[in-house]
């Protein structure tokens, strides 16, 4: 292992020593799952968890704390190495329980393994028969989700399903391509669901009987935009709007005395309060190419939701008031300040830091204000990056499996460190990392890995 990795991972811990304590920074919204008002805090057994797309809070920021202690000797190994099938997903990861959902030849399958060993202890399997428009994989794009003792997939076809997540068994499932009459839209299924109380939050948009194919760019919804599911049961509890769904995942959040939704649909954003699907506002945000997509999920800091996308409009920062959102500012046609394809942007002390540009050779690493709009630095050379915070450093994965290490400042491009790990990673490596219980991990085309980067989470004792 070279050098300067050995540097990257003794300056990760060292800057990493500390819980955060930003309060605007570590929202108090719990996990997916957690009752509405309850926090997760670092002395929280639940604090080490990534239990789903971008984390516990799924903003892409992990609470824990690093210990440096533990780097007196070599450094730390990459742990295992997973191969993977076919999908761009991510995993989720609970306690000693890693989540992963791919594609092997016409099988879909949820695998649950040991996160210290790659060890498999379960798998559930289906057949698909998902073909892909563009010549894109064929496997999953959505995250695994979980909650308590269940675990929740979304297939690229369509298939929502509800498994136990002590043994695999699956409890429940719902074919919403079938049930809501869905369009296959470009490049299938790619939103993540949202657990919020007793309910399951998906991007189903479907359409009337008889529609044509989404080329058409005459698509229309049929009332299924977002649809409520129990969680325990899959029976549907609400249905709502008639946007069609792009490929961002939903986020909750508690803005003033209540919990709001937000949705980053195929034509822009709908707010709604969660538990009765009352709708607030629907913002309108797509740009004009019919072969565009909005793909990010929403940032939430406050009461603000910035929104981007990469095929025209850029970047938009709303305020969310009773009377519906204010735009704070928006980007203009050309000097985007952030226009991100898919990747969602991390907050932290008021910088955005996200991938900029659509193509991969000209995407940049960027900081931007979040008030104003205005850029502080990018950089280029790393390609479409993902990226997730941990104590005032941003984890970067380029989608050739470059990773690197930034501080996380408005102040310039300060690179502590970078590691190819293309040729075991695989290209297409289009998901953020996941960090959970001292251990990072990254899913390219070939592989999912494993790295030790610090001792885990101590648990809480009240738990023995």
């Amino acid at each position: 292992m070279n050098s300067s990795f050995i540097l990257w991972l003794g300056l990760l811990v060292a800057a990493c020593g500390a819980a955060p304590t930003d309060p605007v920074d570590h929202p108090t919204d719990a996990p997916p799952g957690a009752p509405p008002g309850t926090a997760a805090t670092p002395t929280d057994p639940r604090a080490g968890d990534w239990p789903g797309f971008l984390g516990p809070y799924r903003d892409g920021r992990s609470p824990e704390a690093l210990d440096i202690s533990v780097w007196s000797g070599p450094a730390p190994p990459i742990l295992w190495e997973h191969p993977v099938g076919e999908g761009y997903g991510g995993p989720a990861v609970v306690e000693d329980h890693l989540y992963f959902f791919d594609r092997h030849g016409d099988q879909a399958r949820l695998v649950n393994l040991d996160a210290a060993t790659g060890r498999e202890i379960w798998r559930s399997e289906y057949t698909t028969d998902y073909v892909d428009a563009f010549d894109f994989s064929g496997g999953p794009r959505a995250t695994p989700v979980v909650d308590e003792d269940r675990v929740y997939t979304f297939g690229v076809e369509g298939r929502l399903r509800c498994h136990a997540t002590n043994d695999g068994k699956l409890l429940w499932e719902v074919d919403t391509a079938q049930e809501y009459g869905v369009v296959q839209n470009f490049f299938g299924v790619g939103a993540t669901p949202w657990v919020e109380g007793n309910l399951l939050l998906v991007p189903v948009g479907g359409s009337p009987p008889g529609s044509p194919s989404m080329n058409s760019g005459a698509v229309q919804g049929n009332g299924s935009g977002v649809v409520a599911f129990d969680r325990k049961t899959g029976a549907e509890r609400y249905r709502i709007s008639d946007e069609l769904v792009g490929y961002a995942s939903p986020v909750v959040a508690t803005i003033g005395p209540r919990r709001w939704a937000f949705v980053f649909a195929r034509g822009g954003l709908l707010a709604f309060e969660p538990q009765s699907g009352k709708i607030d506002f629907h913002f309108p945000y797509r740009a004009r190419k019919l072969y565009s997509v909005n793909a990010a999920t929403p940032v939430v800091v406050g009461d603000l939701v910035f929104l981007t996308e990469s095929y025209e409009k850029g970047g938009t920062l709303l305020k969310v008031t009773a009377d519906g959102p204010r735009i704070v500012w928006q980007d203009p046609r050309r000097g985007q300040a952030l226009a991100s394809h898919w990747s969602t942007p991390i907050h932290h002390q008021g910088t955005l830091y996200g991938s900029h540009g659509e193509a991969s050779g000209s995407a940049e690493l960027r900081a931007v204000d979040l008030a104003t709009g205005k850029v502080h630095w990018g950089q280029r050379g790393l390609g479409r990056t993902t990226q997730i915070y941990t104590d005032g450093h941003l984890i970067v994965l380029g989608e050739r499996g470059l990773l690197v290490l930034v501080e996380a400042t408005p102040d310039a491009y300060r690179e502590v460190a970078r590691l190819d790990l293309g040729e075991r990673l695989g290209h297409n490596a289009w998901n953020p990392p996941a960090l959970a219980h001292g251990r990072l991990y990254l899913r390219g085309s070939k592989a999912l890995l494993a790295m030790g980067v610090a001792p885990p989470t101590p648990k809480d004792p009240t738990d023995e």
